[in-house]
């Protein structure tokens, strides 16, 4: 059972980030609104997921169970609200362009091109090792959790880097 709501939610999100990339962007105004706050906003919750899932690794790697899953819902927490404003941003608003040029430009492309990559992977292995500790199925969580931890950091982190690259051109 939890392969397949790993397997559903990974077509439903990732499907729909794909159909976003590819549809042109709302062509009508929001009025009284700036848009350009909900990339802000992706950069803050990608922060907070970083501390939430460094924290639940200091917990768990002193074996407090307890602290390590509150702090992995609270990961997951920032990512949902992280998918709800990129999501938003994203129908609302036409593709930004990188800027930038020479080595900058290939660091950019370079970062965000492995950040969508392992963003992709990342949902059906969180899903998983999410749904494995908390039934309690201890080895195979932490299997796919020795994969997932370090992967989620690197999107994350990367996540906000992109961002605070990108962000003059908005």
């Amino acid at each position: 059972m939890n392969v397949w709501i790993a397997v559903i939610l990974t077509i439903v999100i990732n499907g729909l980030v794909t159909v976003l990339f590819f549809m042109d962007g709302f062509s009508g105004e929001v009025e009284g609104f700036d848009l350009t706050i909900l990339p802000m906003m992706n950069a803050i919750f990608n922060s907070f997921t970083t501390v939430f899932l460094f924290s639940a690794l200091f917990f768990i790697l002193r074996k407090n169970v307890k602290m390590h899953r509150r702090f992995i819902y609270a990961a997951f927490t920032s990512t949902t609200l992280f998918l709800v404003t990129y999501v938003t941003y994203h129908f609302l608003a036409e593709s930004t362009e990188y800027g930038g040029s020479g080595i900058m430009a290939g660091i950019y492309y370079f970062i965000l091109i492995t950040h969508i990559i392992l963003a992709i992977i990342i949902v059906p292995l969180a899903v998983l090792s999410f749904l494995r500790g908390i039934k309690y199925q201890v080895e195979k969580h932490r299997k796919i959790a020795r994969w997932t931890m370090p992967l989620w950091l690197y999107v994350s982190i990367t996540g906000v880097l992109v961002y605070l690259m990108i962000s003059p051109y908005y």
